[in-house]
C-alpha cells in the first residue's frame, strides 16, 4: 500500500527532533540530532525527508565530494515501510543531488544481511561493487558496497 499524501522535501531544522527519533528507530548506531543539523548547513550535502500528510515519516541523505554522492541515513520509520517510500526518496534526492551538487554517480553501503535494503537499491539500478569487511559494530556485520553510475 502507497502513502497517498506523500511528499518529499529539503529537511529543515524544525525537523530535527522527528529525524533524529526515526534514527534511533532504524539503526544500532544512529546519528546524533547535531550530526543532522550540521548537515542542514553543508554546502557540499544533501538531506530531504518524506513526509506522510505533514508528519516527517523517512529521511536520507547525500554528501557531494568530486562528483560522486555518498548515500546516507536511508530511514523509514518501521511503520511506514514497504509502501514504496524509501523508494522515492531515494528517487528524488538523486534528481536533486545530480542537478543541485552536480552529482554523477552514487555509492552507499548497506548491512550484508538487510536483503530488503538490498532489494531496493539494485531495483534503483544500483550495482554491488565489492564488500568492506567488519564495517558496521553492533553487532560486528561486513558491509556491501554499492555504486550507480
Amino acid at each position: 500500500m502507497s502513502v497517498s499524501g506523500l511528499m518529499v522535501r529539503k529537511m529543515k531544522k524544525e525537523d530535527l527532533d522527528r529525524v533524529s527519533q526515526i534514527e534511533k528507530e532504524c539503526f544500532s548506531t544512529p546519528w546524533s540530532r547535531d550530526a543532522f543539523e550540521d548537515m542542514i548547513d553543508n554546502p557540499l550535502a544533501l538531506y530531504m525527508v518524506a513526509e506522510d500528510n505533514g508528519y516527517v515519516v523517512a529521511n536520507c541523505g547525500v554528501i557531494s565530494a568530486a562528483g560522486e554522492g555518498d548515500i546516507c541515513n536511508v530511514a523509514v520509520d518501521p511503520a511506514y515501510r514497504k509502501r514504496g517510500i524509501g523508494e522515492k526518496l531515494l528517487s528524488e534526492i538523486m534528481n536533486v543531488a545530480s542537478k543541485e551538487l552536480l552529482v554523477e554517480a552514487f555509492t552507499l553501503e548497506v548491512r550484508a544481511s538487510n536483503k530488503a535494503a538490498i532489494s531496493l537499491y539494485e531495483k534503483l539500478g544500483f550495482v554491488n561493487e565489492g564488500i568492506r569487511p567488519g564495517f558496521y559494530t553492533s553487532p560486528k556485520e561486513d558491509a556491501v558496497i554499492f555504486w550507480k553510475r
